[in-house]
């Protein structure tokens, strides 16, 4: 309570103290006196009350402060008034300057100090106890004074280090939301770009053969609205996580769906999905072309989102930049080359020694269509991505300068832990498989004439 009142008013707490002091010492005053001795009279009083005074003072100025006291003291000293029980003024002093006072005022203290209690000791009684009794009261007084200080500093310290941190959490959650947007940005810019660029291609179609040939018209307006809504229930998904009400988690369903995503929440896409993605641009009149090579092996959830998004992106590239007639999308995955475990990792996880190499590569003419627009961030989220994971991206013209190719390699880690259920779920839809960790030294190259 004394340290809220003297945060908003350090005059409060001071004349707080003058007042309970000055109730102490006019106890003697107001008690009744036996005959032997002189009465108490009013000019005993006000010097009793000046030894008081200067206390009003005594956050401000504390060896200023307790010189007066000692001043008044040594004066009334050799006045036959009421004495004191205990020194009340100069002990509340002398723990101020040993609590409050600089280095060099608790010097003073120290040296002036110890003489001039001895000095009043000769002056009133002489005795070894009172000795012994006033060294002990001023020793013990000071001490208490110096172990406040300490708390007050540590109290200090404390209160830095708790705003401190909070400052520290402040700026990793404002590091982790720009991270999330991010993220979310990236994950936006994949879906539109890849939907937009199949309704363009369709749009452009469709009026070429809307008299010729209805059916195919039909088909490419039936694609354009197939892409329109894949990518809203996609980008409904990615929104939604940031305006979801309190209360509704992931399992949520309040919109009675009948998905454990809850409306408009699907699952984050996997190489399962690869084989959807390439119907849909198929569908655009692209020939794509989805090959396996290598037995698959397990492949950690984040990873195949990267691996997803990395093939979207490029085919994406192709539709908008490329007049390629054909496009092949390859993943291999490439057997150890020996035993790279180097010893067990953290978690019982090792090196396996393979990895996964995706190539997407179309016959176009490996430049930009004339009038293209790109900003090459598209192939920057690439490398990005395939950092993230300790693998390496490389785009660029294909061989003999044909064509234009995406080539995308992820390190694989072997758990001790992994399921081999897994492999089996996954590979069944496109021969790829499920559940592990990426690791390794992240490594990105890019060749000139990028797009996005």
């Amino acid at each position: 309570m004394l340290h809220r009142i003297r945060i908003r008013s350090p005059w409060a707490v001071d004349a707080l103290i003058t007042a309970v002091v000055q109730v102490a010492v006019t106890i003697p005053f107001v008690v009744p006196r036996s005959a032997d001795v002189p009465p108490a009279t009013w000019a005993f009083y006000v010097m009793t009350t000046l030894s008081v005074l200067p206390l009003l003072w005594r956050s401000r100025a504390p060896l200023t402060c307790l010189l007066a006291i000692t001043l008044a003291g040594f004066v009334y000293l050799p006045m036959d008034g009421p004495g004191q029980p205990m020194p009340y003024s100069p002990l509340v002093a002398i723990f101020t300057v040993a609590a409050q006072g600089g280095a060099r005022q608790r010097q003073v203290t120290i040296a002036a100090g110890l003489p001039l209690v001895a000095l009043a000791v000769a002056l009133r009684t002489n005795t070894a106890r009172e000795y012994l009794f006033a060294f002990f009261l001023f020793t013990m007084v000071y001490v208490l004074g110096v172990l406040a200080r300490t708390r007050q500093a540590y109290t200090r310290a404390v209160e830095a280090r708790a705003a401190a941190l909070e400052r520290d959490r402040e700026r990793e959650a404002e590091r982790a939301a720009e991270r999330e947007r991010a993220r979310i940005a990236r994950e936006m810019h994949d879906v539109l770009s890849h939907a937009v660029s199949l309704m363009v291609v369709q749009a452009e179609a469709g009026p070429l053969v809307v008299r010729s040939d209805p059916d195919r018209a039909e088909a490419a307006f039936d694609a354009i609205a197939g892409a329109g809504r894949d990518a809203m229930v996609q980008l409904r998904r990615m929104l939604g996580v940031l305006r979801e009400e309190p209360g509704e988690g992931p399992g949520a369903d309040p919109g009675g769906s009948g998905s454990p995503n809850g409306p408009g929440r699907t699952p984050q896409p996997t190489l399962a999905g690869l084989r959807d993605l390439v119907d849909q641009v198929r569908r655009a009149g692209l020939p794509v072309a989805l090959l396996t090579e290598g037995e698959p092996r397990p492949l950690a959830a984040d990873a195949q989102v990267t691996v997803y998004r990395v093939v979207q992106e490029a085919l994406t590239n192709v539709l908008k930049h490329s007049d390629a007639r054909a496009v092949t999308v390859r993943l291999a995955w490439e057997p150890p080359g020996g035993d790279q475990s180097g010893g067990d990792q953290s978690g019982g996880d090792r090196l396996s020694g393979d990895r996964l190499s995706v190539t997407v590569a179309d016959d176009g003419s490996g430049v930009r269509k004339p009038g293209g627009e790109g900003s090459g961030r598209g192939l920057i989220g690439i490398r990005e991505r395939a950092a993230a994971h300790g693998g390496s991206a490389s785009a660029g013209p294909g061989p003999d300068g044909r064509g234009y190719r995406v080539c995308l390699q992820l390190p694989l880690v072997i758990s001790s832990r992994t399921e081999a259920a897994g492999v089996a779920e996954a590979a069944g839809a496109v021969g790829v498989a499920g559940v592990a960790g990426v690791s390794g030294v992240a490594r990105t190259s890019a060749e000139p004439g990028e797009t996005t």
